[in-house]
């Protein structure tokens, strides 16, 4: 099955799943801790997406995000189980896309 084709029954099929499997009464919200901050990315003092821009710079972050939103939209999407996990992800990575551009514009400016 492909991105479009999935109809708004299999995203609410998807969600009644990790609802039942997991236990959480909010999946919405367990999804998004697990997007957002997800533990094995914070085993430091310092987050491992500010890691990256710190080594890879604004620009190397940017296209670092782009792949991985290429990643969750891609592929993997529907062969890992978790579509609405994974489109949540590429919607993360966009948004820290569009911030780092940003970023790079005011210091450009």
């Amino acid at each position: 099955m492909k991105l479009n084709d999935a109809t708004p029954e299999d995203w609410n099929k998807t969600l009644t799943n990790i609802t039942a499997t997991t236990g959480w009464n909010k999946a919405s919200d367990a999804i998004t801790q697990a997007v957002d901050h997800p533990p094995h990315y914070n085993n430091g003092d310092i987050e491992t997406i500010d890691y990256i821009v710190d080594v890879l710079g604004l620009i190397g972050a940017v296209n670092y995000c782009h792949g991985n939103v290429l990643k969750y939209t891609g592929s993997r999407l529907f062969n890992k189980d978790k579509p609405v996990q994974d489109a949540r992800k590429a919607i993360w990575y966009l948004n820290k896309m569009v911030e780092l551009l940003e970023e790079d514009e005011r210091n450009n400016s």
